[in-house]
């Protein structure tokens, strides 16, 4: 069938999510990117935003990544409210708290004996791209970066993704003492791999809920 000849709804007539579709979204959504986030974390490999700086500060300190992530996109929250509004707020809130509390329990609830470290990276780029295409999708994120480059947009006129990439290229390249060019490498393909699951799935018009 044509994709042209399918003519979305008005947004005036989209249907409103229901507080447990909310919920079912913040809790697969967040499972999803825990999952490719402990694919990442087994084999070594980094990614961007905020659970970047985490990784990084996890790598170094050796201190949960649960905790670290929370922590970090603290100061956040107060910007997501001012800027996406107060049920954006709150559901990123949950869904922050739902990834640190999730990253911290899957290691007690499956095991990963060994993992090919390029499996590790396109699985979990998918994995956390489809994650985050389902927090988009009921008006979700984690926080964070995310949040500081949509604000930096509206302030200045720079271009979220372009700030979003320098930021998120940044980061990988400050992993460098915990990484090896390999692993540094391969970080960049799980990069890829999730931003091409966003690019192809997340597309005006072809989603319209609220």
């Amino acid at each position: 069938m044509d994709d042209s000849a399918v003519v979305a709804p008005p947004a005036a007539a989209a249907r409103r999510h229901s507080l447990f579709d909310d919920a079912q979204a913040l809790v697969t959504g967040t499972l999803f990117i825990a999952l490719g986030l402990m694919l990442f974390r087994q084999a070594g490999l980094m990614t961007g935003g905020t659970a970047g700086i985490a990784l990084i500060a996890h790598y170094a300190s050796g201190w949960r990544f649960g905790v670290l992530f929370f922590v970090i996109n603290l100061p956040f929250y107060w910007l997501a409210w001012q800027r996406m509004g107060r049920r954006f707020a709150i559901k990123t809130f949950a869904a922050v708290a739902l990834l640190a509390l999730l990253s911290e329990q899957l290691p007690s609830l499956l095991a990963i004996r060994r993992v090919e470290p390029l499996f590790a990276a396109l699985a979990g780029g998918l994995l956390i791209g489809a994650g985050f295409l389902i927090l988009f999708r009921h008006r979700a994120s984690l926080g964070g970066l995310n949040v500081l480059v949509l604000w930096l947009q509206e302030r200045t006129g720079w271009r979220a993704g372009y700030l979003q990439l320098a930021l998120d290229l940044t980061i990988l390249l400050a992993s460098t003492p915990w990484v090896d060019a390999r692993r540094l490498g391969l970080s960049i393909v799980g990069a890829v791999a999730m931003n091409l699951a966003l690019a192809v799935n997340h597309r005006p018009g072809r989603y319209v809920a609220l």
